[in-house]
């Protein structure tokens, strides 16, 4: 395939746009041509988080808790597998001696990225999220949170029925008819080829019950 070469349009002047016989002599400076492949094309997004949104906490705090809980899970790892058994038997070495030292390493690195966080803590951290992106996080988390709840009791396809309906209607703006039918046909989608076509046991609540499923 030969490269393929742009050439830049200029595009005319409207001819009610036109200067008189006298005016044309300034022409050039008055109005610069510009080719269409100057033309930059901006599509705003309307969701998109306000930029001058406040911020809830900063990149420092939160990399000083995650070395923290780190920390803190490799403490709790290593004295587990020491108390398992972290060395060597007539046998080889005890169950607890690979993951024992995995857990010093993971202790090493965490205390390592604390000290690092902290000093570079005197300088301006950045935001780690602002109000604004936490409010679109929060319109996610929290619908696949109840999601995992509802499976619980109403079982996959009704808890998957109303997490899609509900996205498509409240966090989409879809019509409800388009959200209904759309988390219907995926949900029988589910429930064919999960129950019908690969014999698949899946979480089911009352409704499946009722229909001997």
């Amino acid at each position: 395939m030969s490269p393929s070469l742009t050439v830049p349009v200029e595009t005319p002047p409207h001819p009610n746009l036109l200067p008189a016989s006298g005016e044309r002599e300034n022409w050039p400076q008055r109005f610069p041509k510009m080719s269409q492949t100057d033309i930059e094309i901006v599509v705003d997004d309307p969701t998109a988080p306000e930029e001058d949104s406040p911020s809830i906490v900063s990149s420092g705090t939160i990399e000083i808790l995650v070395c923290l809980l780190l920390l803190a899970l490799a403490i709790t790892l290593g004295y587990d597998n020491w108390r398992t058994g972290a060395s060597w038997d007539a046998t080889g070495p005890e169950p607890g001696y690979f993951p024992f030292y995995l857990s010093v390493i993971l202790g090493g690195g965490s205390l390592y990225g604390l000290i690092a966080a902290l000093v570079a803590r005197r300088a301006a951290a950045g935001s780690f999220v602002t109000r604004a992106q936490a409010r679109r996080v929060m319109a996610v988390f929290v619908p696949t949170l109840l999601f995992c709840l509802v499976t619980q009791f109403l079982g996959l396809y009704v808890a998957s029925f109303l997490l899609i309906a509900a996205f498509m209607r409240l966090v989409g703006k879809i019509a409800l008819w388009k959200s209904l039918l759309t988390a219907f046909l995926f949900t029988a989608i589910m429930f064919v080829t999960f129950d019908i076509a690969f014999d698949v046991i899946m979480p089911k609540g009352p409704l499946e019950a009722a229909f001997g499923h």
